[in-house]
């Protein structure tokens, strides 16, 4: 059984990290999905394809994978440097400004 560890990336929907500082272990599908030909949904055989397991930190997901021996690769995140503005987000709107304010 193959399966991957990562860290959760943040949606294009969110400006935070809520939600992107546990790791997970996602089992590859082992089949192929079918297409049902009366209704048109797409369906698998394979529950494995399902299972997601979050863990606190890495360390915690590489010891499950290799106590229950799956053989697991690990995807490292790529840190992103944060966007700190000295005003913050109430200089968006600061009364004292020298330019004006556009979009």
């Amino acid at each position: 059984m193959r399966a991957r560890i990562y860290r959760p990336s943040r949606t294009a929907m969110q400006s935070g990290t809520a939600g992107t500082h546990h790791w997970v272990l996602e089992f590859s599908p082992a089949q192929a999905r079918q297409i049902d030909p009366l209704m048109g949904w797409t369906s698998s055989g394979d529950m494995d394809a399902q299972v997601r397991l979050r863990f606190k930190d890495r360390a915690a997901a590489e010891a499950y994978a290799e106590e229950h021996g799956i053989d697991a690769i690990v995807i490292t995140p790529k840190t992103r440097r944060p966007n700190l503005r000295k005003g913050g987000y109430g200089d968006n709107f600061a009364t004292n400004r020298r330019q004006g304010w556009t979009h």
